[in-house]
């Protein structure tokens, strides 16, 4: 028996594939090798196949844990609003202590399905619980993780490093990669990937360009996690997103979800819709300016899950129906010299307390930050505002798939 926070768990049917393909892209395919109790896992390096190719593979019984709560919001301080009573409950481990983890490496989030899901948030939820002075804060002892990043991060790149020392390994960082490591030079990035592996033992990426993590994994021996490629994918992104709905509301199947702001050009909104994608009965509304639409991949991939979307002018009817309204700033750094474009794009949907007064009381209001003005500073007032514990979940999840891709369940 363990106690859980705000949360009750019951088991449901896993499904039966470890990974899911996008619509018109390259597939991670994997490849199959043993592991302990005779489980053949998935571990997926790159190779470029055909869109269709979809390789069967074994995965263990196991169960999915979804979590359900009361819909009914009750006013309390703000300060400990997204606390409810504990529940005691009895889980059982998805999968078993010591095994392998089904990916080599992280990097879009087609890769993972219901039930690797369900674990790894149970695993996320174990590190919450992580002490300074317990046994669980050496896992990672004699481990080093590299962090690469081309682009700008705060919450991406201090999450990670701090995941990694919570757990006891070491960090060596590389804030800036663009402008201060020999990319500067004209090195490729496959030869960056090959001597910096020589370093460390897992190797963090944020790049410019969209396809980026895809070139890196192919080239390395270690594992890679893909902390956003361009206007590609961001999946560690999105699996604290999925955590942070999952905590904050309870339940993940029969949402509504509205995505707001720079569609086109965040890749933390495309990577979130392919894994609400895994989940029932959710419906996802589209809302930006006439510039940054969402691209057709994703509605085209949406439709072939049969999840139903809508594109919608109209922030205040979509927050009211929401269960999550999902917040994202308009990107200028991918408007080039059209700053006339991004002008008009910016401030056109903000979240403040006249969308505050049309949201459920259960509904919550989320943002990848950094945010700019597209959220109002009152509403951080609100107990609904989990931006900023969706960024304290984000250490979680990333504590676990530290753990996990190092030395396994």
């Amino acid at each position: 028996m363990m106690v859980l926070p705000c949360l009750v768990l019951s088991a449901m049917a896993a499904s039966s594939s470890l990974f899911s393909s996008s619509m018109h892209r390259e597939m991670l395919a994997p490849k199959t090798s043993k592991c302990p109790q005779n489980f053949v896992c998935c571990h997926s390096k790159i190779s470029y196949m055909e869109p269709n190719y979809l390789k069967q593979v074994c995965c263990p019984n196991s169960r999915f844990l979804s979590m359900n709560m009361s819909s009914k919001w009750e006013q309390m301080d703000r300060r400990d609003a997204f606390h409810c009573r504990a529940l005691k409950t009895e889980r059982a481990p998805t999968f078993s202590v010591g095994q392998k983890f089904q990916l080599n490496d992280i990097i879009e989030a087609q890769q993972f399905d219901r039930d690797i899901l369900s674990a790894i948030f149970e695993v996320a939820q174990d590190m919450e619980n992580v002490e300074k002075d317990s046994p669980d804060n050496q896992l990672l002892k004699g481990y080093l993780m590299a962090t690469l990043f081309y682009e700008p991060s705060t919450r991406t790149r201090l999450s990670f490093e701090s995941a990694m020392r919570r757990l006891g390994g070491e960090v060596l960082t590389t804030e800036n990669a663009r402008e201060f490591s020999s990319a500067a030079k004209g090195e490729t990035l496959e030869d960056t990937i090959r001597t910096i592996e020589g370093y460390s033992d897992i190797i963090v990426m944020r790049h410019f360009e969209s396809g980026a993590a895809r070139r890196a994994a192919a080239t390395s021996d270690i594992p890679i996690i893909n902390a956003g490629d361009g206007p590609g994918q961001h999946p560690t992104q999105a699996l604290l997103d999925v955590y942070t709905i999952q905590r904050e509301i309870g339940k993940i199947d029969g949402i509504k979800v509205g995505l707001v702001g720079d569609l086109a050009n965040g890749r933390t909104v495309r990577s979130l819709a392919y894994l609400l994608a895994k989940f029932k009965d959710v419906k996802i509304y589209f809302v930006s300016p006439d510039v940054v639409k969402m691209k057709d991949d994703i509605k085209d991939y949406l439709t072939s899950k049969g999840v139903e979307w809508e594109e919608s002018s109209d922030l205040v009817e979509v927050a009211s129906e929401c269960d999550v309204v999902y917040q994202t700033r308009i990107q200028k750094e991918r408007f080039g010299e059209r700053i006339d474009l991004y002008e008009k794009a910016r401030g056109k949907y903000v979240v403040n307390q006249g969308i505050l007064n049309v949201m459920q009381r259960h509904a919550v209001v989320m943002h990848p930050l950094p945010r700019l003005d597209e959220i109002t500073v009152d509403v951080d007032a609100d107990p609904r505002a989990a931006y900023f514990r969706q960024a304290k979940y984000g250490l979680y999840i990333r504590m676990a798939l530290l753990k996990l891709l190092l030395v396994g369940w």
